[in-house]
């Protein structure tokens, strides 16, 4: 099992920036995506970014060149740095990570973080 808690929303003015963690706990040694998703309300959950084992990153568009996705793996800590933030970047922020392991065979499994609320304003 893994636990992933997230941290650093608020309430913020057009043009500010604010960094979100999610730490994470458990059994961590097997995961091998991380990732940040967003949710505004009346809409999908939508995929921001991601970040693998080996450090490569996914951006959606909109948020390209504005959010930068990293990871500590020292403290099992994964970040979302948001720059230039929009009142359209309002929603509840949601870490996730992706375990891969073997077992006998290939088993996988998502994980979630409660979500932390980001609200920007015009």
């Amino acid at each position: 099992q893994v636990q992933l808690v997230e941290s650093g929303g608020g309430f913020l003015q057009t043009g500010g920036s604010l960094r979100l963690s999610c730490a994470a706990s458990g059994n961590v040694f097997t995961i091998n995506v991380w990732g940040w998703y967003r949710q505004a309300p009346g809409k999908q959950r939508e995929l921001v970014a991601t970040i693998t084992g080996v450090g490569s990153t996914n951006y959606e568009d909109s948020v390209k060149g504005r959010f930068t996705i990293s990871r500590d793996s020292t403290k099992n800590t994964v970040y979302l740095q948001m720059n230039s933030l929009k009142p359209e970047d309002t929603a509840v922020y949601y870490c996730y990570a992706h375990k891969r392991w073997w077992d006998r065979r290939w088993l996988e499994d998502d994980y979630w973080g409660q979500g932390t609320q980001v609200t920007v304003s015009s």
